[in-house]
C-alpha cells in the first residue's frame, strides 16, 4: 500500500474510538451539512453492513450527529453530539438497512428542514478518509479531503466553460473535476476539487454564470 503522509498510517486527530467508524462518520455528516448549506432540522440516516451492526458501540451514531452539527473530528463536544442535537432541535433517525452496498462502512443521509432536503451516500474508507459517492441521485466521487464546489446546471453548451473561465480569472487551480448527467439536455452535476477555499464573492459570480441552477461547497 502506498502512503502519501504519516497521517495515512496513524489516522487523524479525533475523538475515538475508531478512525473508520468515528472520524470517517463525522466527516460524512459534516459533508452533508456543508452541501445542504443551511441549518438542518431533521436527518434520516441509513446505516449498512458494518456501520449498521456496530454503530452504537463504535460511536458512529454520535459522530454522524456531530458532523451534522458542524463539529470537526477532534471537537471535545463530539461525544455529546446526540444530546446536543436534541437541544438544537435537530431530530435524527438511525435506520439499520439490510440492502446490499459496495462498501461495509456506508451511510445514506437524507437531511433537510421544512422546505428543502438533500440526500447523499458516503463511505468511510479507513484512517478517517471518506468518499461521497452519490448526491441527490447523481453518482460522483468526492474525497472530502480538499475544498470543493458542486454545481448543479443545465446540460447545455457553454456551461462548463463559463465556470472554468471564472475560476481561471481568479487563478484557482482545479485538482479534480468530473461531470455527471442523468440524461442529455437535462440537469447535470459538476464536481470540482480545488486547491483553496472559494470566497463567497466568487461563488456568487459562479451562480450567475450561464445555465447554473445551484451551487454548494465543501471547505477544507
Amino acid at each position: 500500500m502506498k502512503y502519501n503522509s504519516v497521517f495515512d498510517i496513524i489516522g487523524p486527530v479525533m475523538m475515538g474510538p475508531s478512525s473508520s467508524h468515528t472520524a470517517g462518520a463525522a466527516r460524512i455528516g459534516k459533508a452533508a451539512r456543508s452541501l445542504f448549506g443551511k441549518e438542518p432540522t431533521w436527518a434520516k440516516i441509513h446505516l449498512y453492513e458494518s456501520f449498521s451492526k456496530t454503530y452504537k458501540g463504535h460511536g458512529t451514531d454520535f459522530a454522524l450527529a456531530g458532523g451534522l452539527l458542524g463539529f470537526d473530528t477532534d471537537d471535545p463536544r463530539m461525544k455529546d453530539a446526540l444530546e446536543l442535537a436534541k437541544e438544537q432541535n435537530l431530530k435524527i433517525e438511525f435506520i439499520e438497512d439490510s440492502a446490499a452496498v459496495d462498501h461495509p462502512n456506508t451511510a445514506r443521509i437524507i437531511v433537510g428542514n421544512d422546505t428543502e432536503s438533500l440526500e447523499l451516500v458516503g463511505i468511510s474508507i479507513g484512517g478517517g478518509k471518506v468518499e461521497i459517492t452519490e448526491l441527490n441521485g447523481f453518482e460522483l466521487r468526492l474525497s472530502g479531503n480538499h475544498p470543493a464546489i458542486l454545481i448543479m446546471h443545465n446540460d447545455r453548451f457553454g456551461a462548463i466553460a463559463s465556470v472554468t473561465t471564472i475560476l481561471a480569472k481568479y487563478q484557482i487551480n482545479i485538482g479534480h473535476m468530473e461531470v455527471n448527467r442523468k440524461d442529455v439536455g437535462k440537469e447535470a452535476l459538476m464536481v470540482i476539487e480545488v486547491d483553496q477555499n472559494i470566497d463567497d464573492s466568487i461563488l456568487k459570480e459562479l451562480d450567475n454564470a450561464d445555465h447554473i441552477i445551484q451551487i454548494s461547497k465543501i471547505v477544507s
